[in-house]
């Protein structure tokens, strides 16, 4: 069984109702009133920027979801602020994925090496079957345990920004699977370089085990930074390189939703979704902005501003989530998916480190 068709299991039984139909024009809030909200999540993305800047092993987006969820805490926003946060939370979050995909080269798996190629696929299959498995034995809900288990094997917040809207995730959700993830990047920050100078590992071997087994870009350049400037150097091609198996991941997520979809329509004599509602008009947007980039077509100069661009619209995003959360739904699911987490961290952790050694790269 793949792993996709692992995950199927999940989403036939959805946490949430997903809507039929995409809303009328007319339906969509007015301009006006997306200002009050977004200019509160704009304020709170500022901030959380400021702290990603002063604390890099946070990160910008890590720091916007926990400033949302604690000023929620605190006053949750009413209805005036509604708009402007679900327009951040929806259209800001795919506009974010879309810039993405500017960082991204096909180029890069060649400079990666073949030899790299099997670490990184091996780790990500091992992680979401084990995501599916440990997450249905610890009793977790679908879309939170693709969440974890995607932002686990592929690169964080990223990841799980890109998946969210595909599933249709709910804020909560998103919310506890970027927290879970920033938890166990700290871990690994701290843990890695000394676990590669006990093993002896080469700056190559230990570039290539921190851009497989660490997931936002900031904690896998902290972690093997510490090591190495040639470990972080080989680190960093290795992270962007993973980080393209977002668009195999959300193309079979969203064919697995449509087809659970199409069940749904028939049991209900509804009509069936069109084939062209399978890919996300987002991914598209994705793919041909990796595609651009691999043929040249964006300058090497605008690649800074474009990635700052990408985290700052994924910050935006993610504090907006962090505004709409369910405190008492976080409450409910309890410790669960830490520990999912944590399993997940130390299987890719172990995989990585195996696969090396077995294909002799360690």
């Amino acid at each position: 069984m793949s792993e996709f068709e692992a995950m199927s299991e999940d989403l036939d039984c959805p946490v949430h109702p997903r809507p039929a139909a995409e809303p009328s024009r007319s339906s969509r809030p007015a301009v006006a009133s997306l200002v009050p909200g977004l200019a509160l999540v704009l304020a709170l993305a500022v901030a959380g920027t400021a702290v990603g800047r002063m604390f890099p092993l946070v990160g910008g987006p890590v720091a916007g979801i926990v400033l949302g969820v604690l000023l929620a805490a605190l006053k949750r926003p009413g209805a005036r602020w509604g708009p402007g946060i679900g327009f951040a939370s929806k259209w800001v979050l795919r506009v974010s994925v879309v810039v993405l995909g500017s960082q991204l080269s096909l180029a890069q798996m060649v400079q990666v090496g073949a030899g790299s190629i099997p670490v990184m696929t091996g780790s990500l299959v091992v992680c979401l079957t084990a995501a599916h498995g440990l997450g249905r034995w610890l009793g977790i809900v679908g879309d939170l345990r693709t969440l974890i288990g995607v932002g686990t094997g592929v690169c964080g917040a990223s990841a799980i920004a890109a998946t969210a809207p595909v599933i249709g995730a709910a804020g909560a959700e998103v919310a506890y699977a970027v927290s879970t993830i920033f938890l166990f990047n700290v871990a690994a920050v701290l843990t890695f370089p000394l676990l590669g100078h006990l093993l002896g590992m080469s700056q190559h071997s230990f570039g290539l085990f921190a851009g497989t087994a660490v997931n936002d870009t900031s904690s896998v350049v902290a972690a093997a930074t510490s090591y190495g400037r040639t470990a972080a150097d080989y680190a960093v091609v290795v992270k962007l390189t993973r980080s393209l198996m977002i668009i195999p991941i959300c193309l079979g997520l969203a064919w697995l939703v449509r087809r659970r979809d199409r069940v749904a329509a028939e049991a209900t004599a509804r009509p069936r979704p069109r084939v062209v509602e399978l890919v996300p008009v987002f991914l598209i947007g994705f793919l041909l902005m990796t595609t651009a980039n691999s043929l040249g077509f964006i300058p090497a100069a605008a690649h800074h501003g474009l990635g700052e661009l990408s985290v700052f619209l994924i910050t935006v995003a993610l504090s907006a989530t962090g505004l709409s959360t369910d405190l008492a739904a976080l409450r409910r699911t309890g410790p669960r998916p830490l520990v999912l987490g944590a399993c997940l961290w130390a299987v890719v952790s172990a995989t990585s480190l195996a696969l090396q050694f077995l294909t002799g790269s360690l």
